[in-house]
């Protein structure tokens, strides 16, 4: 019975995806016991619980597409909350782990809170999700109504914005509109895999300036 397999029995493989029927107690049963460990990342959704071990890299990019919002941010003097890793869930519905996520036109609702309920707080502002082993899926965001969603995937961004109810592919940020994201993050990247992620960030901010 699943149910009953202890989270400390699970082990992956680097990059490994398990997918595994369950309830949604059975979610927060591997919670609980995972405790402050980030490995394995969870998630829960419609009576199925998938884990994820991931890859260096998927910390390297998530490390790299949440400097870059920032530096953007700063750039505009927007204030923001950044958080990572956080749990978003909604009980018996959905559970699940974004890479790095922001508070944007929402900060001062969030500044102060050590917890927020996500029935009743707003969502984040941007949620950024790295799919290095197709384990991200931007429907995930819909239980929570998250405005706007970056997708990194193979070396690629895209941006989702929240319309009716679903997520359509944008054009631009609706946070910096009048910035070029998508060029710069493929300069960051390149940068990144040429040097490191600091040269790539330190570029950026001198590109901004």
């Amino acid at each position: 019975m699943f149910a009953l397999v202890s989270c400390d029995r699970i082990e992956l493989p680097p990059g490994a995806v398990l997918r595994l029927p369950g309830t949604w107690q059975d979610y927060i049963t591997l919670s609980e016991q995972r405790g402050d460990k980030s490995i394995p990342r969870m998630k829960y959704r419609a009576g199925e619980i998938l884990l994820m071990s991931p890859l260096p890299m998927h910390g390297l990019g998530a490390n790299l597409l949440g400097d870059i919002v920032k530096a953007i941010l700063d750039h505009l003097e927007q204030e923001y909350n950044a958080y990572t890793p956080v749990t978003m869930t909604i009980p018996e519905a959905s559970g699940i782990e974004p890479d790095v996520c922001f508070y944007i036109d929402n900060w001062q609702v969030s500044s102060g809170k050590d917890r927020i309920d996500w029935q009743v707080d707003p969502p984040f502002d941007l949620v950024i999700e790295i799919d290095v082993t197709s384990y991200s899926n931007v429907n995930d965001y819909l239980p929570f109504k998250v405005p706007e969603v970056w997708m990194f995937k193979n070396k690629q961004l895209w941006i989702y914005g929240l319309e009716n109810d679903a997520y359509i592919p944008q054009e631009r940020s609706r946070f910096s509109p009048e910035i070029p994201i998508f060029e710069i993050v493929a300069e960051c990247v390149q940068i990144a895999s040429e040097r490191t992620t600091s040269a790539a960030i330190r570029s950026l901010r001198q590109r901004l300036n």
